[in-house]
C-alpha cells in the first residue's frame, strides 16, 4: 500500500506541485480544492500519465464536516495519511480597518486558523496511534508582520503561526512532525498571484521579475523544500523554514 499525502489546497501553484512531488517518490496523493474540477482532472490525470497515483475531491473546507468526512474516507478508502499539507489561502485583498467587515474578517479566520483546526484534530490521533506522520502548513509574511490593510490575513496567519506552536509542542513528542513554511514573497502561481493581477500584469511582473531573473518564488522548488522535510529525521526536525526568491528583502529587514 502506497503512503498517502493528503493535499487541501492543491491548485495549480504550490499545492499542485508538492502533488506532483510526492507522486514522483511514490506517494498516493489526495488532491482537494474549493473549485475548477476540471483543472482538478486534468492534474489528476497529468500526474498519472508521468506514472503516479492520484485522486481529486472538490472541497468547500468552511461547510461543517467538510474536513473531518474527507479525512475519514481518505483513511478508509485510500489508506493511512502519512502527510497532510494544509495550503489553503486567507487573503482577501489589502482592505481598510472600516472596509472590513465582520463576515470578511471571520472567513479569514476559518481558512486561516479554524480550518488546520479541524484538519490536525481529524488526521493527528491516527498518526499518534502509528506513531509516525507529518503536517505541513503553508503560510505568509503576514504570519509574523501586520501592515496597514491586512487587518483579516495577518490575524488569520498570526493564528495559524502560533497554533503551529502548539501543535508542535503537543505532539512532536508523539512523533508527528508539525513544519510552519512562511512563503515570503511573490509566488509564479496563477491561480493565486495571476488572478489576483490579472493576465497581462502577471505576465508583465513575471517578464520583469521572474523567470530567468528568478525573483519570484517557484512552486516546483517549495515542493522540494517541502519533501525535504516530511523526509527529515526526527532527530532534527525543523519546526519553521521561510521561503524567498534571492533578490527579495527579508520579512525582518523591511
Amino acid at each position: 500500500m502506497k503512503p498517502v499525502c493528503l493535499i487541501i489546497g492543491a491548485g495549480a501553484g504550490i499545492g499542485g506541485n508538492v502533488a506532483k512531488r510526492f507522486a514522483r517518490e511514490g506517494h498516493h496523493v489526495v488532491l482537494c480544492r474549493r473549485s475548477d474540477a476540471s483543472g482538478l482532472d486534468r492534474m489528476v490525470k497529468e500526474i498519472e500519465s508521468e506514472g503516479g497515483s492520484a485522486s481529486g475531491y472538490i472541497l468547500n473546507t468552511v461547510e461543517p464536516d467538510s474536513i473531518e468526512e474527507l479525512v475519514a474516507k481518505t483513511e478508509a478508502d485510500v489508506g493511512p495519511i502519512n502527510v497532510a499539507v494544509y495550503n489553503l489561502g486567507a487573503q482577501i485583498g489589502n482592505k481598510s480597518l472600516g472596509d472590513t467587515n465582520y463576515k470578511a474578517f471571520e472567513m479569514g479566520w476559518r481558512l486561516g486558523t479554524f480550518g488546520l483546526y479541524r484538519l490536525a484534530s481529524s488526521v493527528f490521533p491516527a498518526m499518534v496511534s502509528r506513531g509516525k506522520g507529518t503536517l505541513l502548513v503553508t503560510s505568509a509574511t503576514a504570519a509574523v508582520r501586520g501592515n496597514a490593510g491586512q487587518h483579516s490575513h495577518a490575524a488569520a496567519m498570526g493564528g495559524r503561526r502560533l497554533l503551529c506552536q502548539s501543535l508542535n509542542a503537543e505532539f512532536s513528542s508523539q512523533g508527528v512532525h508539525v513544519a510552519h513554511v512562511i512563503i515570503d514573497g511573490a509566488v509564479d502561481a496563477p491561480d493565486t498571484l495571476g488572478k489576483m493581477l490579472g493576465p497581462e500584469k502577471f505576465q508583465a511582473l513575471r517578464e520583469r521579475q521572474g523567470l530567468e531573473h528568478d525573483g519570484l518564488i517557484l512552486p516546483s522548488e517549495v515542493a522540494n523544500a517541502y519533501y525535504y522535510l516530511a523526509s527529515q529525521h526526527r532527530s532534527a526536525w525543523t519546526f519553521e523554514l521561510d521561503l524567498r526568491a534571492h533578490s527579495d528583502r527579508p520579512w525582518w529587514n523591511h
